[in-house]
């Protein structure tokens, strides 16, 4: 009976220990937007930052000709991740595409930007933040008169 009460406890401590460690490994399958070690916590957006690129004025309203700012919070440790902005326009056409790699240890900001010298058409962006290949934050913003 012993021996088999300790198999049956090997075997669930077995189970638990795989199962934690495949969503460990993958932990963006399931669209929460974290990577292995990292995860986007947070999007600001903003018309300027601060020398730690923070916005200096959390806004989702922009005129025409303004530089659009967005700092994204990451939290975690990873020797490498990618973080790419995909700024799309209100028809889902694609604006602006940019990736950076990073190498945050604890809580880092990593700072997208788009502008338009000539100036954007009106009505509704979007941001979307993908972490290693997967969809990790979205932010709306609107560009009014």
């Amino acid at each position: 009976m012993h021996t088999r009460l300790l198999g049956t406890s090997i075997l669930a401590l077995t189970l638990a220990a795989v199962l934690s460690a495949a969503c460990t490994e993958n932990p963006g399958a399931t669209g929460t937007g974290t990577g292995v070690g990292v995860r986007v916590s947070q999007i600001d957006m903003g018309r300027s930052l601060t020398a730690d690129k923070t916005i200096n004025d959390n806004t989702d309203s922009f005129k025409p000709n303004d530089t659009i700012y967005a700092s994204i919070v990451t939290e975690g440790t990873a020797a490498t991740a990618t973080l790419k902005a995909l700024w799309t326009y209100q028809d889902g056409q694609v604006v602006n595409e940019s990736t950076q790699t990073i190498a945050p240890t604890g809580t880092a900001r990593t700072e997208f930007h788009i502008s338009k010298p000539d100036g954007w058409p009106t009505g509704k962006y979007k941001l979307e933040v993908f972490l290693n290949g997967s969809s990790a934050a979205t932010r709306d913003v609107r560009v009014d008169q």
